[in-house]
């Protein structure tokens, strides 16, 4: 059974917000479980998320929806311990639609525990 990581001591950033309008599309958005709202980025080549957890944790899966029409072609998946830089620990290529894509392992089950970040163009 999976759950998720993020909880109400995770700190989330977000590389751009479209128009500033943080109340419509700012980063609450990205967990609140509502299919009416989103974070929408301003535009621009690369477009992220970032998570800091509050303790280590073990991903296992990585679920990701966009707006249909509004999806990244390409991202990826970085990851650190503490303070060392991120490095890269998978590519993914998301589809161009509403639905929920879930990753299962995806090269980061087996022993890893990071931060996650998100990045994609």
């Amino acid at each position: 059974m999976t759950h998720s990581l993020v909880c109400p001591e995770t700190v989330s950033r977000v590389s751009s917000v479209l128009n500033r309008n943080a109340r419509q599309f700012g980063k609450k958005h990205l967990f609140d479980q509502n299919e009416e709202t989103c974070w929408n980025s301003d535009q621009g080549p690369s477009q992220w998320v970032t998570l800091e957890f509050p303790q280590r944790i073990r991903v296992s899966q990585l679920q990701i929806q966009f707006q249909g029409g509004f999806s990244s072609r390409r991202g990826h998946l970085e990851g650190s311990q503490g303070s060392e830089a991120l490095n890269k620990i998978v590519d993914f290529y998301p589809e161009d639609n509403n639905s929920l894509q879930i990753s299962l392992g995806c090269g980061i089950g087996g022993g890893w525990s990071v931060p996650l970040k998100a990045v994609g163009p």
